[in-house]
C-alpha cells in the first residue's frame, strides 16, 4: 500500500515549490511543460488524490451540478437526464440527481440539500415555483417554466408544433370525434400541445369537444378507468389523442377491454414515443421528442453560465417529429 502524500512533499520530490505544484494541479498559473511533467509523475507514482473539499473552498467552485426532476423512472426524463450526465462529465463535472415523485415537498428538501451542498449550478425539471434564488445566473429550466422563473433559460420540445402533428394525423386517417387525454394541471408543456392539437382540428373545420377533453393524472390507470367509463356511458369517438404515453396505452387497454376495434374503430396517438408504445401490440402512432439533444442542450446551456461564456439563446426549442404506426391506420 503506497504512502499517502502531501502537496509539500510532492513539491520536494518534484523540486518546485507547492504554488507551482498548486497551480499544475488546478492548472492555472503559469509553468513550464517540463514542470508539469515532473509534477505529475510524482502524483501518478504516490497515487495522490487532491482533497476536494479544499479545492472547492479555494475556487468556491464543487464541479458539481443538480438536477431536479419529477420522476426518473419515466423513460422521458431518465434519457434527458442520462444526456445531461455524459456531457456533464464530459467537461469534468457530477450530477447530484433529485427525484421528487411530483411532491412539491420532497423537493424543497432536495432544494435545500443542493444549497448545503453549493453545487455550481441547477438543472429544473419542475412544475413547482420553488426557492431557487441561490443559482441566479447558473440554472436552467427543462420542459416546464415554473411562474416564478419566467426570465430563466429553458430547453423545450417544440410541443405546440407536436400537437398539431398529433391532430392532424389523427385528422387525415379519418377521426372526427376525438378524445383529448390530458394533465389535469395547466403545464405550459401540456397547454402548448392542447394548442396545436386544436389548430390542427380547425383547420379541417371540426371543433374541439370540451366533453370529450379529459383532465386526469398522468398515468396508465388513470387514463384506463377514464376511457372505461366513457366507453360504458355510451360516450362517441372515434380517435384519441393523449399528450404522454402513460395515457395512450391506458387508453388501448380499455378499448381492447370493451372490444373496440383498433385502429377500426378508434384511432390513436400518443406523446413520446417511449419504448412502450413502441412495443404495444398494435405499434401506437406518437410524438417522438429528442430527449438527447434536450438534455444535452440544457447542460451545455448551463455550463456555459457557470463558467462565464457568453448566452447566444435563453430559449432552445427542440424539433418533433411524428412516428407514424398502427393505430392510425
Amino acid at each position: 500500500m503506497k504512502k499517502k502524500i502531501s502537496m509539500k512533499e510532492i513539491a520536494q520530490l518534484a523540486g518546485v515549490s507547492v504554488a507551482t505544484v498548486s497551480r499544475v494541479i488546478n492548472e492555472n498559473g503559469r509553468f513550464s511543460e517540463e514542470t508539469r511533467q515532473k509534477v505529475l509523475r510524482v502524483i501518478d507514482e504516490y497515487d495522490y488524490t487532491l482533497n476536494s473539499v479544499a479545492k472547492s473552498l479555494r475556487t468556491q467552485k464543487t464541479d458539481t451540478i443538480g438536477i431536479i426532476v419529477p420522476d426518473i423512472s419515466n423513460e422521458y426524463f431518465s434519457r434527458i437526464v442520462l444526456a445531461i450526465e455524459r456531457y456533464s462529465f464530459s467537461r469534468g463535472y457530477t450530477l447530484l440527481i433529485c427525484n421528487t415523485d411530483e411532491n412539491a415537498e420532497k423537493e424543497e428538501r432536495y432544494i435545500n440539500e443542493l444549497k448545503s451542498k453549493n453545487v455550481d449550478g441547477l438543472i429544473y425539471i419542475s412544475s413547482f415555483p420553488g426557492d431557487v434564488t441561490d443559482w441566479e445566473n447558473r440554472i436552467v429550466c427543462v420542459d416546464r417554466n415554473p411562474s416564478n422563473l419566467k426570465h430563466v433559460p429553458i430547453v423545450e420540445s417544440n410541443n405546440i408544433h407536436g400537437g398539431y402533428l398529433a391532430g392532424r394525423e389523427l385528422v387525415e386517417s379519418g377521426a372526427k370525434k376525438i378524445l383529448v387525454l390530458r394533465d389535469y394541471r395547466d403545464l405550459t408543456v401540456v397547454t402548448d400541445r392542447c394548442k396545436g392539437f386544436e389548430k390542427a382540428l380547425s383547420e379541417s373545420n371540426i371543433a374541439l369537444n370540451n366533453d370529450l377533453v379529459s383532465k386526469i393524472t398522468v398515468g396508465f390507470r388513470s387514463a384506463l378507468k377514464a376511457v372505461t367509463d366513457l366507453i360504458d356511458r355510451n360516450i362517441e369517438f372515434d380517435g384519441v389523442f393523449a399528450t404522454s404515453d402513460p395515457m395512450i396505452l391506458g387508453a388501448l387497454a380499455a378499448l381492447e377491454s370493451r372490444g373496440i376495434e383498433v385502429p377500426n374503430q378508434v384511432k390513436l396517438v400518443g406523446y413520446d414515443d417511449t419504448p412502450m408504445v413502441r412495443r404495444s401490440h398494435p405499434g401506437i402512432t406518437s410524438v417522438r421528442q429528442d430527449n438527447d439533444q434536450i438534455g444535452e442542450s440544457a447542460a451545455k446551456l448551463l455550463l456555459d453560465m457557470i463558467e462565464g461564456r457568453p448566452i447566444q439563446e435563453k430559449k432552445i426549442v427542440v424539433p418533433v417529429e411524428l412516428v407514424r404506426r398502427r393505430t392510425t391506420g
